[in-house]
């Protein structure tokens, strides 16, 4: 867990909607179908979010539930916020985002978003990026940085 708040003082946004999805906070009643859409999309998410690790290669359901109740957590107490994308009719997993803590003082935060593999080759990937841009927009942060996509791993 992150041993502070990312934005004291501030309630963060816990819907925002899209053109036929919504982004909302990611708990751990989402379990199937939060696993579904990672391991379906496990190919291009192993480094995704870092380069050096290799999630989610060999992710069970049981350690996506405790990676989910450690995101919900999370985002109750502030410390950083996950949010799972959706299909209006919460059929179906889209992808996710998330909103860490920056370990680098020349940012605030640090953010990522990936959307499932048959969503990505869709271009859905483009809407998702600008949908959740402008959530984090709403957060009161001022230097918000995309590793591995704003910023190239080597430089971050």
């Amino acid at each position: 867990m992150y041993s502070r708040p990312l934005c004291p003082g501030f309630r963060a946004p816990e819907r925002y909607d899209g053109d036929g999805f919504h982004l909302r906070m990611l708990t751990v009643a989402d379990v199937v179908k939060d696993f579904v859409a990672v391991m379906e999309s496990e190919q291009r998410l192993v480094g995704f979010m870092n380069p050096h690790k290799t999630w989610p290669r060999g992710l069970t359901i049981e350690e996506n539930l405790i990676d989910l109740g450690w995101h919900q957590r999370e985002f109750t107490i502030g410390h950083s916020f996950a949010y799972t994308v959706m299909n209006d009719a919460e059929s179906r997993c889209l992808g996710c985002c998330y909103l860490y803590p920056s370990e680098r003082s020349d940012w605030d935060a640090k953010a990522f978003y990936w959307a499932h593999e048959s969503e990505y080759r869709d271009g859905f990937d483009a809407v998702l990026g600008q949908a959740f841009r402008a959530l984090v927009a709403q957060f009161p942060l001022k230097k918000v940085a995309f590793p591995g996509r704003d910023i190239a791993w080597a430089e971050w």
